[in-house]
């Protein structure tokens, strides 16, 4: 009996060895393999994998790893080829042609036969806008062809759209994800369904992807970009992200290491990260690298002008609220320094035609008298306005509140989920409504044409109303000047118009801030915020 035992103890040791060898040994090959694989958490969430409907930062950022387009940016806003190896525009600005690559395939799929992939030809990128002009799909992005006449495919490697007008911001809307090229067999095959099983040509292909929990994407063997020393493109293998919805939980995560990039700065913890002058904290500064740079991305109050309100029609107020509050002052204290105040126009620092000789600077003492002036002339001896604000941007309203109530004017403050204050602005139903603008692409007409009277909301994006002759005759006007040189001065001249008018407050151009862990490379930071990993290293963690 006694021997029995002893040999069953033998056996169960002998088997934990052999089970502590393995555990031991799978850790150390995960740990091995840990710097080939990025991580991070996406806490907004990702609606769709098909760049036809990808209109969120989030959804351009993971569309960008599994697809190409004609043209792409570098880090710099610099348009370069991609499918497309060159192109030229005619002379008078009608057309354009692209030559392509051939040496571009797509991701391998069974469906495309017993090589399992092909290379990419001039007809995908025909069916590609067919697809997205589509009616009944309803695609969000079909607007980056509205001036498109005619597009075709010359032969298999030239590709060539012709314009109704002359429209120089064209290539820069061929950046965006909508233009994308994707694979009919495969679109066909899927349907609806190509949003969660996409086929593209980009440096990362699908793996998986459990909707709100994580998606997996796996290295493109066979993409076509090679770094400046000839090396292939991209040096991951693999791309892992989590949907954590708690930036709290997010940050924890980053700061244990779980996670290799934190990708913005939310107040719940930017006074753990940052001193308040925008400095990263010491005791993060042995393990996290900070970046931070401008940001195309206009933060704003806006008035909507056919508003029945005394006040809101009142340039009068509208100035003195430009005038009242100090912008620097509540970037120092509300974003510890992150961003810059917006002391000009609409179009942010880092697009020809941002001007600061345009703008309104903190003068207390004009607001009061022009809140003065409006008594006198309307005998309103109370005036009073309402913002309206998600959560998020409480403390900014706050903030204004309690400047403009020492110049006299009485201030509201109400607050909205963030779907419903889009609802009430494109619809107005609200006097002046919290907002930003994001570049769709890189030319300063994307923000102007918020102020065309062409564009009234619900339709279009004038949340505003905002109707002036001189604005819309510059604004078409500019569609005629190719060189950006000359083109800019007419974009600064329009934002000044609507700066004098003081159709909205802007409050402050936003920047881009990037946490990644030391051991990270290569990631980079541009100012429309876009994730780019093809160039992205990890070094190995040290052993403990």
């Amino acid at each position: 009996m006694i021997k029995r035992i002893k040999l069953q103890i033998i056996n169960y040791l002998t088997f934990s060895c052999f089970l502590f060898f393995l555990i031991s040994c799978v850790n150390s090959k995960k740990t091995d393999r840990d710097h080939l694989v990025f991580r991070y958490n996406e806490h907004a969430n990702i609606n769709t994998l098909d760049p036809a409907f990808s209109r969120t930062l989030q959804d351009n950022s993971i569309c960008n790893q599994l697809f190409n387009g004609l043209v792409q940016l570098d880090d710099e806003l610099n348009i370069l080829p991609a499918i497309a190896k060159r192109w030229t525009v005619s002379k008078d600005g009608y057309t354009y042609t692209f030559v392509l690559r051939n040496d571009v395939y797509f991701h391998s799929h069974p469906l495309f036969g017993k090589d399992a992939t092909r290379t990419v030809v001039a007809n995908d990128f025909t069916y590609s806008f067919n697809r997205l002009k589509d009616e009944t799909l309803a695609a969000p992005g079909s607007w980056i062809l509205k001036k498109v006449n005619h597009y075709e495919a010359v032969n298999d490697s030239v590709f060539k759209i012709t314009l109704k007008q002359p429209f120089p911001a064209l290539i820069g809307l061929l950046t965006m994800k909508y233009a994308s090229v994707v694979p009919k067999e495969i679109v066909t095959h899927y349907g609806n369904r190509f949003r969660a099983q996409p086929i593209g040509t980009g440096p990362f292909k699908f793996k998986r992807w459990e909707e709100n929990v994580k998606l997996v994407l796996r290295r493109h063997e066979n993409y076509f970009e090679k770094d400046a020393n000839g090396n292939k493109l991209p040096y991951l293998e693999a791309v892992a992200l989590t949907f954590l919805p708690d930036k709290q939980s997010e940050f924890l995560q980053f700061a244990q290491g779980n996670l290799d990039y934190l990708q913005s700065l939310d107040a719940s913890y930017k006074d753990e990260l940052l001193t308040a002058d925008g400095r990263l904290r010491s005791k993060y500064q042995d393990n996290v690298t900070m970046n931070r740079g401008p940001y195309l991305n206009s933060e704003y109050l806006g008035f909507y002008l056919e508003s029945e309100t005394p006040e809101i029609q009142s340039k009068l107020i509208r100035q003195a609220v430009n005038y009242g509050f100090d912008r620097k002052k509540m970037m120092i204290y509300l974003r510890n320094g992150i961003g810059n105040p917006a002391l000009g126009g609409f179009i942010p620092k880092g697009l020809p035609g941002h001007s600061t000789a345009i703008g309104y600077n903190y003068q207390p003492e004009k607001a009061k008298q022009l809140i003065a002036q409006f008594k006198t002339e309307t005998g309103i001896a109370n005036p009073e306005i309402t913002i309206t604000t998600s959560g998020n941007y409480l403390s900014f309203c706050e903030f204004i509140q309690r400047e403009l109530e020492k110049s006299g004017l009485k201030v509201n403050v109400d607050v909205m989920q963030e779907a419903a204050l889009r609802s009430a602005r494109s619809n107005g139903k609200i006097d002046i409504f919290r907002s930003s603008w994001v570049a769709d692409y890189l030319d300063a007409e994307n923000y102007l044409s918020i102020f065309y009277s062409k564009n009234f909301a619900p339709n279009g994006s004038n949340y505003f109303h905002f109707k002036n002759k001189t604005f819309d005759s510059l604004y078409n006007k500019a569609f005629t000047i190719a060189n950006i040189e000359k083109r800019k001065h007419l974009y600064t001249a329009m934002d000044s118009i609507a700066m004098e008018n003081a159709i909205m407050i802007p409050l402050f151009y936003d920047e881009v801030v990037r946490f990644t862990r030391k051991n990270v490379k290569g990631l980079g930071i541009n100012p429309i915020n876009l994730i780019n990993l093809k160039y992205v290293t990890k070094g190995k963690k040290s052993a403990n």
